[in-house]
């Protein structure tokens, strides 16, 4: 892998909290590190199998200067987007400064810095109730319309028996892999969105649902948060992801157990 710097980025723009910052431009300074395997781009010196950095800067500029916003922390973040966006990067890091902030005291410069990764993800999906298989296409459909997720694979659908002792009908599941670089709760924040539009309440836990989805694997995230445990503590005692899993994934290794899902048993 290697790394394409920018530094000291000159853009003129309008953004900021006050009125007066959203009518009178001022300057804003960039530095950004595109993170790419540039390997055959070196070998065969071409210049069509990296990231043009003529080209992302100009992405930058465009970005900073077709919107306006209050904080610079969400001008950092849609500009690291628009490079993913743009470019076949893993990650894009994003300083921001503002010279001319009005704060004040005396400084030199202040500034943020926002860096967005993608992730190879795995999902888990399933439905018990009305138009099963209708749920499970809609929701892999309205996955690949958020900004920054791409569907990479989907399974084979099983008809599987309702676990957990609370449900009553069959489930049809498969697994999802997706491409994103969303944080976790920012994708399980649109996975929530997704479930309730497509009727999923809340009311029973284990119960019967129009659509559950579940984050298993996060790239090599291990993590366990109030909202979020990943990977999902019963994914080894559910043979129907471990099967589904395996049909589009066998080779990713589990970042717990450092086994490759192939490998794993259902326990």
């Amino acid at each position: 892998m290697g790394v394409i710097k920018i530094r000291g980025l000159e853009v003129t723009a309008k953004h900021g909290v006050f009125a007066e910052e959203k009518v009178n431009p001022q300057l804003f300074v960039f530095d950004a590190d595109l993170t790419t395997d540039f390997y055959n781009a070196a070998k065969y010196d071409d210049l069509n199998l990296t990231a043009n950095y003529a080209q992302a800067c100009e992405v930058i500029t465009e970005t900073t200067t077709k919107n306006t916003f209050n904080l610079i922390e969400t001008l950092a973040y849609t500009c690291a987007y628009a490079l993913l966006d743009a470019f076949d990067i893993s990650v894009a890091e994003v300083t921001v400064y503002k010279p001319q902030a009005p704060v004040n005291c005396k400084f030199k410069t202040l500034g943020v810095t926002a860096k967005a990764e993608r992730e190879r993800v795995l999902l888990s999906l399933g439905s018990s109730l009305g138009d099963r298989a209708g749920y499970l296409n809609s929701a892999i459909k309205k996955l690949g319309e958020i900004r920054g997720v791409k569907v990479k694979k989907i399974s084979s659908f099983l008809e599987t028996e309702p676990v957990g002792g609370a449900a009553e009908n069959k489930f049809i599941n498969c697994a999802a892999e997706i491409e994103t670089y969303l944080t976790p709760l920012q994708l399980l924040w649109e996975i929530h969105r997704i479930e309730s539009e497509c009727g999923r309440e809340r009311k029973m836990r284990w119960g019967d649902r129009t659509l559950d989805i579940d984050i298993i694997f996060f790239g090599s995230r291990v993590m366990a948060t109030q909202e979020l445990v990943i990977p999902h503590p019963q994914y080894r005692k559910r043979a129907f992801v471990l099967a589904s899993l395996n049909e589009i994934a066998p080779d990713f290794v589990c970042p717990l157990c450092r086994e490759k899902i192939s490998d794993l048993q259902f326990v």
